[in-house]
């Protein structure tokens, strides 16, 4: 996966998983452009099939560092779903490019006005959905989602984990009703004629976080050398992602076998634009996209307590709790707000234990 270079026993050799996902690229451009040579590294990505397949070998230390959903590496802090492990975000690899998408027969009703509600209620069962990890960023997009339309994710559906690859045969064999992932899957799935994509991510939230490049504390507390350089890489990447003019190139290298094994205009047709789409697929954006934002912590926090998957400590501030816990320091001020979907600005105008009960 890399580009041809001698081998240099200088370099210190960094181990990164990644699943195949329009917004690894990163990592792609990384290794082909070298700017990890540059940086005095050599990354060897390693495709994985599953997101607990690779929190597993994060664990495991079989992984150095790792693109991975935001709330990933908060599941893994908090030891939700598996053994705890303290990690750090070493920073922000893009912003939005996510969707959500339903059986070609549901979204002609949303497209013929009916409600999420009144087409779940026609149902006469819960909606059949699907996310690619308990704690992960998708898991609380559709719930988001589907709360914001009066539709209780717990209750009125059931939610099942699948890969990102996965989502399109579960669609063709009418296992599934839609399903929340990453692109190019949403794409995939509309060339097959088995799902239409009726929402994207940014909708539910503007210029959310969505994928990270993170590593066991461990490693950035012993190496911080070695996560500078990291961070430094894939920041060079993330810039040169968010030219326009790059975009071809870095979709042809991620068509590849080894990363993703989709055609590049498949990779393309959601990348550049799409109908839905409520802000672009950001990696850089004059860097606003790749400081690890304490308050996009504090989110996840919230929606885990508010689903049950996290009771937290509510004798506590919970913005103190999750800079403690995170390893952030939470700003003094300066904090960009975001209208949510459902008319809740975030982060609000309060702080505290109670800041769950209303998100």
């Amino acid at each position: 996966m890399h580009a041809d270079y001698p081998e240099d026993n200088s370099l210190a050799r960094v181990r990164v998983g990644f699943l195949p996902l329009t917004d690894c690229a990163p990592l792609a451009v990384a290794c082909r452009l070298g700017l990890d040579r540059m940086n005095g590294l050599a990354l060897q990505p390693l495709r994985q099939p599953s997101w607990a397949a690779l929190r597993d070998r994060l664990l495991a230390g079989q992984l150095d560092a790792a693109h991975a959903l935001h709330g990933l590496a908060c599941g893994m802090q908090l030891g939700l779903g598996g053994p705890q492990c303290d990690m750090t975000v070493l920073m922000t690899l893009n912003r939005n490019g996510q969707g959500i998408s339903l059986s070609p027969d549901l979204a002609a009703q949303r497209r013929d006005g009916a409600s999420l509600a009144d087409i779940a209620r026609r149902l006469g069962r819960p909606l059949r959905l699907a996310h690619t990890f308990p704690a992960g960023t998708h898991a609380m997009w559709l719930y988001y989602w589907l709360a914001a339309q009066d539709v209780h994710p717990l209750r009125d559906a059931r939610c099942v984990v699948i890969p990102p690859p996965q989502m399109g045969a579960a669609m063709l064999t009418g296992a599934l009703d839609g399903y929340c992932a990453g692109q190019p899957w949403h794409a995939v799935t509309e060339a097959q004629g088995s799902a239409c994509l009726v929402a994207d991510s940014a909708a539910i939230w503007p210029e959310h976080p969505e994928k990270a490049l993170i590593c066991r504390r461990e490693l950035a507390d012993r190496q911080p050398q070695l996560a500078s350089a990291l961070i430094e890489t894939l920041l060079l990447a993330c810039h040169w992602l968010d030219q326009p003019d790059n975009q071809e190139q870095a979709a042809a290298w991620l068509a590849e076998d080894a990363w993703l094994g989709v055609p590049a205009e498949t990779i393309l047709r959601h990348w550049r634009a799409h109908p839905l789409q409520a802000a672009p697929l950001r990696f850089f954006d004059e860097g606003r996209v790749n400081f690890p934002d304490p308050a996009d912590t504090l989110w996840f926090l919230c929606q885990y307590r508010r689903w049950g998957l996290w009771r937290g400590d509510g004798d506590r501030d919970i913005a103190q709790e999750a800079a403690e816990r995170c390893g952030v320091a939470l700003p003094e001020s300066g904090r960009r707000t975001a209208l949510l979907m459902d008319g809740q600005a975030w982060p609000p105008p309060k702080t505290g234990a109670d800041l769950a009960e209303t998100h």
